[in-house]
């Protein structure tokens, strides 16, 4: 004969719980930092030189396929940021006129940088607040590396489905 249904009661061996995710846990000492991020994604960095032109500067865009350049001086020190929005406005204010001008001309001087111990939540939470999507990391004043937006959300996209994999082996384990 089948054995029936019987609750658990006090004296019943407790079995381990989980919970939900709070803020707690999601800046806990585990949370995935800038580091962690360069070190798969590389820390090659494409740069400019404030006297370089939008043409030039247009040329490596489209032919590094990416979407900012970090503007560097001589020594490799960070000036400033040419990203195609920038770039795109300019052509809306010149028409016809904004491919010879200068990078240092219309590079965004103010910069956000993170340093390669930040958290990435804070990092998220940065750019989306100042509505950027390249952010360059900075160690002891010198550039090593970029992240961009959409590196952050990959990331984070990826530990979640690592997440998930974890918790249904568990499940089914």
């Amino acid at each position: 004969m089948p054995s029936s249904y019987q609750a658990p009661t006090r004296g019943d061996q407790a079995k381990k719980t989980t919970h939900s995710q709070s803020a707690e846990s999601n800046i806990s000492h585990d949370t995935a930092t800038v580091q962690q991020l360069i070190s798969r994604k590389g820390d090659t960095v494409f740069t400019i030189s404030p006297k370089d032109t939008l043409s030039t500067a247009v040329k490596v865009l489209r032919d590094r396929r990416i979407g900012a350049l970090l503007v560097a001086d001589g020594t490799g020190a960070l000036q400033g940021i040419l990203s195609e929005r920038d770039i795109v406005r300019k052509l809306a204010e010149t028409p016809g006129q904004t491919l010879p001008q200068t990078v240092g001309e219309n590079m965004t001087s103010k910069v956000e940088t993170c340093a390669p111990s930040e958290p990435l939540v804070s990092v998220l939470k940065r750019m989306n607040q100042g509505r950027f999507r390249h952010m360059p990391v900075v160690e002891d004043g010198q550039l090593c590396g970029i992240l961009t937006i959409g590196d952050v959300v990959n990331y984070r996209l990826n530990e979640l489905e690592y997440e998930a994999l974890q918790l249904k082996q568990m499940i089914v384990g």
